[in-house]
């Protein structure tokens, strides 16, 4: 088998937000050896190499996905995720979403917690070749406070709920730390923010102090570990950007202080709002609450003007899909957090593919050695049928994405095998209320404003 790939006369985006242009690239065995005139003239030297003719196609890096939940399995809700999963079910089901991911064009992605924290097994099972996936970097149970979290009553005072861990007190928290540490894990992951039904109307609020969240980092940089933060609100953000937290998902309700620390520090961003984007454009053929509709649109919109700020000042906004819950599954929407970036934010499609290949790999702990299309740089690639310059949404239709290579291997992105339903593995819903009126009168018009029970 050929050692070498020359992709000719391609057109190739590089990653790094600049124009496409028409070139030869060289990969030989993990990664680019050359691009252009310096491709051609090392491959005469080559006896073995696999030539591919790239007339009309695209070669560009493959999409980091920077928020996805593999052992997830695009779970209806909360307790789905608490009760329903099983530990060595829940990590071979993730192998077989990681496959869903690969055919979507994603060659790296970061997990930030997991059911039985078990998304470190199936990410040394990728690494030793076990199973086929993208590359994976992830995170532990997710550290929370009582109060944090965003599943309310739900979650036990203390101990682990399905994701989250529950840790109070100085000993208690640099203890899971270094546990997390100790296991493997890439990123601590922190829930800096929570919602709890009695104060739900306040939305998420900072659960940890400040000297809480300053000992968490303090801890886990001491063991060479970063630390990723969920943060919805001001007060979270600020408190997370104080606290030397390395990555920020959402960053949603930042005031220009709040986004003036996170400049200053050039904390990357991943605001996920694949989720709240496919709610506001595809809810209510879901039967999704109008109210909550209304809501994540405006967790959107509200957040626009810090997200255009912060990509103006050269702070790395990361794209995440959030996969892992029904709204978002897997294999079908990770390049929409692209789409969401040049709506919202008035990036370009290049800047948003920046976005989702350069400046992802930070979220791998591989800035600079992925996401580019460049010499030296690790073979993660994409063939693509058609431009995703001129429209980000291509790389979401079907046949569009031709080839997958990971580490200069070329993977299988052929149709996967059929999979059938787990038995205990979902939570059967009733559906709607059934009101008197309902039942007599076979409409909906009349319940129109009956609320739809969510527990929190």
């Amino acid at each position: 088998m050929p050692s070498a790939i020359l992709f000719e006369n391609a057109s190739v985006i590089d990653g790094t937000g600049a124009a496409p242009f028409t070139a030869s690239v060289l990969v030989e065995a993990d990664r680019i050896a050359a691009v252009g005139a310096d491709a051609v003239a090392r491959v005469a030297h080559l006896q073995h190499a696999r030539r591919v003719d790239m007339q009309g196609l695209t070669l560009m890096p493959g999409l980091i996905d920077a928020h996805c939940h593999l052992s997830f399995d695009d779970a209806a809700s909360n307790p789905e995720l608490f009760h329903q999963r099983r530990n060595a079910l829940s990590a071979l089901v993730a192998a077989y979403n990681a496959r869903k991911l690969l055919r979507a064009g994603v060659t790296g992605l970061l997990d930030p917690d997991s059911v039985f924290e078990n998304m470190v097994d199936v990410r040394d099972a990728a690494e030793s070749g076990i199973i086929q996936a993208p590359r994976i970097a992830c995170g532990c149970y997710a550290l929370i406070t009582a109060v944090g979290g965003t599943a309310g009553r739900l979650i036990a005072d203390t101990g682990i709920t399905g994701y989250y861990k529950s840790v109070q007190g100085r000993d208690e928290i640099m203890a899971e730390v270094r546990r997390q540490v100790k296991v493997g894990a890439d990123w601590i992951k922190v829930h800096v923010s929570g919602v709890v039904p009695r104060y739900a109307h306040l939305g998420e609020q900072c659960s940890w102090t400040q000297d809480e969240l300053n000992l968490i980092c303090e801890v886990a940089h001491d063991l060479g570990v970063p630390v990723m933060g969920h943060c919805r609100g001001t007060v979270s953000v600020m408190r997370a950007a104080r606290a030397g937290i390395d990555l920020i998902f959402h960053g949603t309700g930042m005031d220009e202080a709040t986004t003036d620390a996170v400049i200053e520090r050039r904390i990357p961003v991943c605001p996920a709002f694949t989720f709240q984007a496919n709610m506001v454009d595809y809810g209510h053929r879901l039967g999704t609450d109008e109210s909550l509709i209304r809501l994540f649109e405006r967790e959107i919109t509200d957040s626009a003007e810090s997200m255009i700020r912060l990509h103006a000042a050269g702070v790395p906004l990361l794209c995440g899909s959030e996969a892992g819950f029904s709204m978002v599954p897997y294999g079908h929407w990770h390049y929409r957090e692209m789409e969401v970036f040049t709506r919202y934010y008035g990036l370009s499609p290049l800047q948003a593919i920046h976005c989702a290949t350069g400046a992802g790999a930070f979220a791998l702990k591989m800035a600079g050695q992925t996401g580019v299309v460049a010499a030296g740089m690790k073979a993660d690639l994409l063939v693509v049928d058609g431009d995703p310059s001129q429209n980000v949404a291509m790389l979401g239709e079907p046949g569009r994405i031709r080839q997958v290579f990971v580490d200069g291997r070329e993977m299988d992105i052929s149709p996967l095998p059929e999979r059938r339903p787990l038995a205990g593995w979902r939570m059967p819903s009733m559906g709607r209320q059934l009101t008197r009126e309902f039942a007599l009168h076979g409409s909906d018009a009349a319940d129109a404003d009956t609320p739809v029970f969510q527990e929190l």
